[in-house]
């Protein structure tokens, strides 16, 4: 059972603001920022390169922390700037070392956030592969028997989004990873657990991916510009990433290098290692509340404010799937208007639109969502004066 009044107190934020946009960037726990500043202020004091020496066993534990977060050996764990760096080096790996010919096919899921099909809309355009929508099973999630019959010897790669951003659905990503298995497809496996994370237990091993991409800022409560990709051991036995620097891979002689070992090939030697100690108390925070906890909390708060919208007229929740997440979004009049005004009064939301997710929304051609998204640190009374002000300003 979570301590509210504990987790709250650890939460300065919570005396500002009603954050309900935790999707976006969530409060931090104290911890976090001042693991950052000490850090910082370290660096202030002998210098970065002795400071990191210094941290260096705290640091090498963030990645032990992500791996009992996630289940995953930790040097299958690359420590990046963030989700959308983590998807990239993944699938910059299989560009390289595995290169897409004309007629293969890249499934994905008709959630799939912007910055996932972009790159693979450039692979398509330079390759002559193609990319196709996996169809929405009846609930809104992507339909694992539609995925299965699509399945052939020509798919080359298959990226899903665990919790799509701008919908508050979850995708079974454990059955899309049985089917490869059962199947013995050679396909790439691409997850984006960027919104999932932090609010509700992940297991990569369950799930099967080759790849898995996350983000400290959002349901993690990490500091913004960290990250993490998890790769299998497929990939570190099959695919070298490109481009490689003096971490990723050793300069042995003139015409010849040595990759590194696990899963630090996809990083890079420069990183903001203030953030990163904070991204471990994040994760060790996380881990010490349990993720079990945190994610029926979430619920919760999310159930609340989704049963209270349906009955507000000039409110429609958009949200789908058999299974829902802590991410609530709901379509009005103006939302980017009352985005603005709920901020004014301080209570933090978010606007989705269209460049985001254009399969997604172009399903009901909506022009902009406004998300909600609590966490465990948001009370009961949090979100029912958000769903008052949302009532009050529809109406006006």
């Amino acid at each position: 059972m979570l301590d509210i009044e504990a987790l709250r107190a650890d939460t300065p934020g919570c005396v500002n603001v009603i954050h309900l946009n935790n999707a976006g960037s969530a409060l931090a726990p104290r911890i976090v920022t001042d693991t950052v500043v000490e850090h910082l202020r370290r660096e202030e004091e002998i210098g970065g390169y002795e400071a990191y020496t210094e941290a260096k066993d705290r640091i090498d534990a963030v990645y032990e922390s992500i791996g009992r977060l996630i289940n995953a050996p930790a040097d299958h764990v690359a420590l990046v700037e963030s989700a959308t760096v983590a998807w990239d080096r993944g699938l910059q790996a299989i560009a390289f070392s595995d290169p897409l010919q004309p007629g293969d096919r890249m499934l994905v899921s008709g959630s799939e956030y912007a910055s996932n099909v972009l790159p693979l809309l450039q692979l398509a355009k330079r390759t002559g592969a193609t990319i196709e929508v996996i169809p929405d099973a009846a609930d809104g999630a992507v339909d694992v028997d539609a995925f299965t019959s699509m399945l052939d010897d020509r798919v080359r790669i298959v990226s899903i989004n665990h919790a799509p951003s701008q919908n508050g659905l979850l995708n079974d990503v454990a059955a899309i990873g049985d089917v490869l298995r059962l199947r013995g497809s050679s396909a790439w496996y691409l997850v984006d657990a960027c919104q999932s994370v932090g609010q509700l237990p992940v297991d990569r091993e369950r799930i099967g991916c080759d790849v898995l991409s996350a983000t400290g800022r959002k349901f993690l409560r990490g500091p913004r510009a960290t990250g993490f990709l998890v790769v299998s051991q497929r990939m570190l036995d099959e695919l070298e990433p490109f481009p490689l620097d003096l971490h990723a891979a050793t300069w042995t002689a003139i015409d010849s290098y040595d990759v590194a070992s696990g899963a630090a090939r996809f990083e890079s030697w420069e990183k903001p290692y203030a953030a990163l100690l904070g991204l471990g108390a994040a994760v060790d925070y996380a881990l010490a509340c349990g993720l079990e906890s945190i994610s029926e909390r979430i619920g919760a708060l999310a159930h609340r404010a989704r049963t209270s919208l349906v009955d507000i007229p000039g409110v429609t929740v958009r949200d789908r799937g058999s299974t829902l997440t802590g991410i609530v979004t709901i379509r009005v009049g103006d939302p980017a208007g009352l985005v603005s005004e709920l901020r004014s009064r301080g209570i933090n939301t978010s606007l989705s639109t269209p460049d985001y997710s254009q399969i997604d929304f172009g399903r009901d051609h909506t022009p902009g969502l406004v998300r909600i998204s609590p966490h465990a640190y948001n009370t009961e009374d949090e979100v029912d004066q958000a769903i008052d002000v949302i009532a009050e300003l529809v109406r006006s």
